[in-house]
């Protein structure tokens, strides 16, 4: 396997050994598949040269081929693999409800237990989704990412076992009402006027309205399809309720669906930073959403981020060294060997997260 120069470096090179830090961290891992952003760190972290397998597909054999992309398919992690298996049934039966066919609640049911199966290897801020199988469908994506995260949530706030997964369950449904609203709305690339507003969140009362009285399902199901755009100071839709008379079911939801929401790309909006939508989940927390799990939700998702590569505003990469509970947003990073305190440097944040392992 050849060492080549950082500058000779092409996007879909496999790395044929670890590449550590001037300090001894890990930075990438071998085997890893190089991306820009990859390449982005190495860059960044000075590494002059690096350990290379390369495959020249031009010199392949079609059969060769095959088995090189079979290869590539593997090397997704096993959440990974059942994260696109999940989406493509979640797509599946939706086409299937806007048509007016029954919910195949034992079909989604298998496929969530098959997904929560690994989440062990979940994490909200550095997981990955894969690229999806054809079109990307942005509002499946968001519900089985809403899945994994509620049912963490509902873990980490000490709800009773018998609960994960009907929590799950319902973060994974909580949208389906949107297969009954003009796909033109849904699609738009402009803002909404305020006519489209209202169908749009008709999404909520058609939603609740396909899964009421499904005897296969939690009652906390239905009622976080037509609730998880409520908040508990009454703002919220379509009914308006507030506090206690919004399930909590529906409340951990809400904080899931906003989070993923605000950090993936929309039509007519780019991602946010994960760290910045975590301090304005906290800032929303009061008087909109539950303060309690929002607080555990930010506790747990920065606690075990010690050592995880990050890019600053600044394009500047850096490593955190040192998180602080008071302020988890803005940990410690070192930059090159230099501290830079978040906490103190406010004009300064973590715009992006490395999943570099």
């Amino acid at each position: 396997m050849p060492i080549i120069p950082i500058s000779q470096v092409q996007v879909g090179d496999r790395l044929g050994s670890d590449v550590q830090t001037a300090l001894g961290s890990l930075l990438l891992q071998q085997g890893r598949a190089l991306s820009e952003r990859d390449t982005e760190i190495l860059h960044a972290f000075l590494i002059s040269s690096v350990d290379i397998v390369r495959q020249r597909l031009e010199d392949q054999s079609p059969d060769t081929a095959d088995e090189t992309a079979a290869t590539a398919e593997i090397k997704l992690s096993s959440l990974q693999q059942e994260f696109l298996r999940m989406e493509r049934l979640l797509k599946r039966i939706m086409s299937m409800v806007s048509s007016g066919q029954k919910l195949p609640v034992l079909d989604l049911r298998n496929g969530l237990n098959a997904l929560i199966e690994h989440m062990d290897e979940y994490n909200v801020l550095t997981f990955y989704a894969p690229p999806s199988v054809g079109m990307l469908d942005v509002l499946v994506r968001n519900s089985v990412l809403c899945a994994l995260t509620s049912y963490q949530l509902a873990k980490w706030n000490k709800f009773p076992e018998k609960d994960w997964l009907p929590i799950s369950m319902a973060a994974l449904l909580h949208d389906i009402g949107n297969v009954k609203v003009d796909s033109a709305i849904l699609n738009k690339p402009s803002r909404l006027t305020p006519e489209e507003v209202q169908e749009m969140r008709q999404h909520t009362v058609y939603g609740f309205r396909m899964l009421e009285g499904s005897t296969s399902m939690n009652q906390g199901v239905w009622l976080s399809a037509l609730q998880h755009h409520e908040r508990i100071d009454g703002s919220g839709y379509p009914m308006k309720v507030k506090g206690d008379k919004i399930h909590p079911y529906a409340k951990i939801v809400a904080i899931a669906d906003m989070y993923h929401a605000m950090t993936s790309n929309r039509n007519y909006r780019k991602a946010e930073s994960p760290y910045l939508v975590l301090e304005e989940l906290y800032s929303g927390s009061f008087g909109k959403l539950e303060p309690l799990y929002v607080q555990t939700f930010i506790e747990r998702t920065t606690q075990f981020h010690i050592g995880v590569f990050v890019k600053l505003n600044n394009g500047e990469i850096g490593e955190i060294v040192f998180s602080d509970r008071n302020n988890p947003t803005r940990p410690m990073v070192s930059i090159n060997g230099q501290i830079v305190n978040l906490g103190q440097n406010r004009q300064l944040f973590i715009c992006e997260v490395f999943a570099t392992k």
